[in-house]
């Protein structure tokens, strides 16, 4: 009798509640799901292909766009690791451009509830990666952390050839530390000895970088002391001066790791939700995921002004000193909610000024309607929301 494929869906309900809140952070964790992945004595998934970390505050997704493209164009088979993912989870983990199928997740999950129940979720998307990567011949794949660096499930990673630091600054401080020092000491500590460690990391940032990689003894390649590799031949083609620097990052990753002829496919790279335009009846709507003080203020030299800012941003934020930098561009505010676990937007409302309606639609409907004709409105403060309102224009 011939059996039929399996074409169910994927548990993502048991995944996603694999939340990590109480358990353990690190690294531990992520390297037992490899090791579990390697029955028999056999190599572990992330021993077949080359990694290329990229760690820091913001700018990780973009650089490994732009990373991902260059790769690409240099002829070479490429994964993508990234995190959050914007509609679909199969976002996080890519093969030359092209998004995992769900039923590789179905099957995945269901080992993964037998012989892995407790881990965590994200040790199990990296596991899941690693296994697709390992199985589709990938040659070269680009891992974006979660969150730091030495305390990171991709410090499990083996056969690292490149670490690239984006930034450091005040965010996640309940894991990472209350100060820059602390933050940059932990995401620093990705490095591994005698591999180039590069960052466009400033100030007080690079120089706890510039000490970690000493004691680690991971070469330093930084604009400040290799300009020719950090140099652009014209601005990338996603907006914004934080996006110089985030170019500039993979440009000299890719010239380091001896594909400097794929710099100019790097530097044109898309990203959604990265100030990103879209036009809606005449009205231009700018998507950006900025969710932290470091991002916003980025988003704010880039976006002078706007029309109306609608803004919705987690609790666990530091959401006063991510909206600061946004006030100025607009009296006109409307507050929303990213789910149960964002910053009331009646709070928002009544400290900073403006509507608040916690229903995303509603939020939107009522943003588009205060925005003029030829206007701008700003979409911030977090990727989730970005996501939410990118959906639902896309089916307008």
């Amino acid at each position: 009798m011939t059996r039929l494929p399996d074409t169910s869906l994927p548990d993502y309900g048991w995944l996603f509640s694999r939340a990590r809140s109480g358990r353990a952070r690190g690294p531990a964790g992520a390297r037992a799901l490899l090791d579990l992945l390697a029955p028999g004595g056999l190599d572990s998934p992330d021993a077949h292909f080359q990694s290329i970390r990229v760690i820091g505050t913001n700018g990780k997704g973009s650089t490994c766009a732009m990373l991902e493209a260059g790769l690409l164009a240099a002829g070479l088979r490429v994964g993508r690791f990234t995190s959050p993912h914007l509609h679909v989870y199969e976002e996080r983990i890519r093969v030359n451009g092209v998004n995992l199928g769900a039923a590789r997740t179905r099957d995945f999950i269901q080992w993964a509830r037998v012989q892995a129940p407790d881990a965590a979720f994200f040790d199990l998307t990296l596991a899941l990666a690693c296994q697709v990567f390992a199985r589709d011949g990938v040659e070269v794949a680009v891992m974006e952390a979660g969150v730091g660096g030495i305390s990171d499930a991709t410090h499990a990673l083996g056969n690292v050839v490149a670490v690239a630091l984006t930034n450091a600054d005040l965010d996640h401080t309940g894991v990472l530390g209350a100060t820059v020092a602390e933050i940059a000491r932990d995401k620093a500590g990705a490095a591994r000895r005698g591999v180039p460690l590069l960052t466009t990391a400033a100030g007080e940032a690079l120089d706890v970088v510039r000490e970690v990689a000493g004691e680690i003894g991971a070469p330093l390649l930084t604009p400040q002391t290799h300009p020719k590799l950090f140099a652009l031949p014209h601005a990338p083609r996603l907006e914004g001066a934080h996006q110089h620097s985030n170019a500039a990052l993979a440009a000299a990753t890719l010239r380091t790791l001896g594909h400097g002829g794929s710099v100019e496919a790097a530097l044109n790279a898309r990203h959604p939700a990265r100030l990103e335009r879209l036009s809606v009846d005449g009205k231009t709507v700018l998507l950006d995921g900025a969710h932290n003080p470091h991002a916003t203020r980025a988003l704010a030299l880039a976006v002078p002004s706007a029309d109306v800012l609608l803004f919705g941003n987690l609790a666990r934020k530091d959401t006063p000193a991510t909206l600061a930098p946004l006030l100025p561009l607009t009296s006109v505010r409307v507050f929303t909610a990213t789910g149960d676990l964002a910053t009331p937007p009646q709070e928002l409302a009544a400290r900073f000024g403006g509507v608040a309606l916690p229903d995303p639609a509603e939020a939107l409907a009522h943003a588009l309607a205060l925005t003029p004709p030829g206007g701008r409105l700003l979409v911030a403060g977090s990727l989730y929301l970005a996501a939410d309102v990118r959906a639902r224009l896309d089916r307008r």
